[in-house]
């Protein structure tokens, strides 16, 4: 189990907001989904600054990077409505399986629900539209078989922009397109994902939130958060292997 002992890096701060850097497998907050967590961003960042904080967007679990708390109820409701009014740019990075050139991929998403947090949603409601631009960072070929049908393996660091926010649309997106994300124990590949175990020691879903902007609420200012690409996804296309 995982056990986050250290401070979060803060990436940006100012009166209204504090953004964080967060680590792959540690929650947002507390959820039915996964009592056994006792660490959270939420309750870290409040520790951190002293003062509570109130999330404005989803980040899922497993993935890392950057992550936006706004500091007052106000600011909260006015940047979850520029959220939901697709007014905010957010770039992520990710490793995928295969080679991938550039695209965009608009398929409409049925939503996932989980038994227990989403027990009283419509199980019949209709898929939502769903758009990620996509586009090819770098790609290797390794000299290893992973599986019987090739006896090499390819894989792509991607920039990967959703224009919509649909509940792990990045990695069921990737799914679809047969390229899905390596890490990804639920839309990807076990056994690629067992080889990036093994050989590079990588553990975690390969995915992680690098760049937000949007126009300040308050000042009006242009806000743009980066991130560098964590060095997990670049090891595979800079180690000798």
């Amino acid at each position: 189990m995982s056990n986050f002992n250290t401070e979060l890096p803060i990436l940006f701060h100012d009166d209204y907001f504090v953004a964080i850097d967060k680590p792959s497998g540690l929650l947002v907050h507390r959820s039915w989904i996964a009592r056994e967590a006792t660490e959270f961003a939420l309750q870290k960042v409040r520790d951190q600054i002293g003062q509570r904080v109130y999330p404005v967007h989803r980040l899922d679990r497993p993935t890392s990077g950057i992550l936006l708390f706004a500091k007052d109820a106000d600011t909260a409701r006015l940047t979850t409505e520029l959220f939901a009014n697709r007014l905010v740019e957010k770039t992520y990075h990710a490793v995928v399986r295969g080679y991938l050139s550039d695209g965009v991929l608009d398929y409409p998403l049925k939503e996932e629900l989980d038994k227990i947090a989403d027990a009283q949603a419509d199980p019949n409601k209709e898929a939502q539209a769903a758009v990620t631009e996509y586009r090819c960072i770098k790609q290797i070929e390794l000299p290893f078989a992973v599986g019987k049908r090739h006896p090499t393996s390819r894989y792509s660091l991607m920039q990967l922009k959703p224009k919509t926010g649909r509940k792990h649309q990045l990695r069921r997106h990737m799914a679809h397109l047969r390229h899905p994300i390596i890490g990804d124990s639920h839309h990807g590949d076990g056994r690629h994902n067992r080889f990036f175990r093994e050989h590079f020691n990588l553990h975690r879903l390969m995915l992680a939130a690098t760049e937000l902007a949007f126009e300040h609420p308050h000042t009006k200012t242009a806000v743009r958060i980066e991130l560098p690409l964590p060095q997990d996804l670049l090891r595979p296309f800079t180690e000798t292997n």
